[in-house]
């Protein structure tokens, strides 16, 4: 079995990083402290990210890069969409060629404004673009863990290496489906947390589920415009990184997106909220690099641009709700 490494020991690494290693293969999680490696390794467990949850004898815990990279045919970033650079600059390194490099960030660098995949060729230009593979859909860590049926899609410009990371993820509860379309799975990803937000603001101001229905319908609206204007492709947005991740982060407690947006429609601030989560929320960051883009492409993005009030702006959640309700009477397909 070929040797993996997964870098990023969130909720999500070590969850990709236990079924694969589950599957037979030998799997390196890198950690960023050494205090967690060590205990993934001596342990394992991650308590900080899936306490309770046994992880493989066989899965290694480092805090070094050499070694979780040394031999390895297949790398999985787990990283949160802020530090990718950062990482894989130093990563590089110790990368060779040929290899299959599997993206499983959700988000979207602010300043540049590119997406995990685009950051990944930028600073790797060793690597083929064509055997990165973006792994994407509706999949909350904590159940994938359990092992609770999911299924997500594996994008890559190259069917032979998305077809080799279907065969490598897939198990009898996670189904994994192929897809050419790169830019549309990692778009649908990343944007959706933005409007995973703006649905727990409407859950938090208890605005009841035909508001939330609207949201959600109206939100993959905005979501394929600019992902089709950035060469994504609409039917990509209707699949599972599109509204299958967009109906599970809208209306699921566990995701840390909505999760902000509730606390936020309750009357918390972004910071109080924020400075209390362990883990990353995407979209927070996402909503800036969005606002930027729907204007760069010129593609109007209502939700999005009230989301981005709320959260930065210091806009009430109210007002925002009733300037999305009072716009120009518009066709459903204009």
């Amino acid at each position: 079995m070929e040797r993996v490494a997964v870098l990023g020991a969130g909720s999500w690494g070590t969850t990709l990083a236990a079924l694969l290693a589950e599957k037979g293969f030998y799997v390196t999680l890198w950690a960023r402290t050494p205090d967690l490696a060590r205990t993934i390794s001596k342990t394992h467990e991650n308590p900080p990210y899936l306490p309770g949850l046994k992880l493989p004898e066989r899965l290694k815990g480092t805090s070094s890069l050499e070694e979780a990279l040394k031999g390895s045919t297949m790398v999985v970033s787990a990283i949160p969409s802020h530090g990718v650079r950062k990482v894989f600059e130093k990563a590089g390194a110790y990368m060779s060629g040929e290899l299959v490099l599997v993206s499983a960030t959700k988000g979207i660098e602010e300043g540049t404004l590119r997406t995990p995949s685009r950051i990944l060729k930028e600073v790797l230009p060793e690597i083929r673009y064509d055997s990165i593979v973006v792994l994407s859909g509706p999949s909350f860590a904590g159940e994938v863990s359990r092992k609770l049926p999911a299924a997500v899609s594996a994008a890559s410009a190259s069917s032979i290496s998305a077809s080799r990371v279907q065969q490598a993820f897939s198990t009898d509860r996670f189904r994994v489906y192929t897809n050419t379309d790169t830019v549309g799975v990692e778009l649908g990803g990343a944007l959706k947390n933005v409007i995973a937000i703006a649905s727990g603001i409407c859950d938090g101001l208890k605005l009841g589920n035909n508001a939330r229905a609207a949201l959600i319908t109206r939100g993959l609206a905005e979501i394929t415009r600019l992902g089709v204007r950035m060469g994504g492709r609409s039917q990509t947005f209707a699949g599972l990184s599109g509204l299958g991740d967009l109906v599970l982060t809208c209306t699921g407690a566990s995701s840390r997106n909505y999760t902000v947006g509730y606390e936020i429609g309750r009357g918390r601030t972004l910071d109080d909220v924020v400075g209390s989560m362990r883990m990353v929320a995407e979209g927070v960051k996402t909503c800036n690099a969005v606002k930027s883009l729907a204007f760069m492409q010129g593609v109007e993005m209502p939700i999005a641009e009230e989301v981005w009030q709320v959260l930065y702006n210091g806009k009430p959640a109210k007002e925002a709700v009733l300037e999305l309700m009072t716009r120009e009477l518009k066709s459903e397909h204009g």
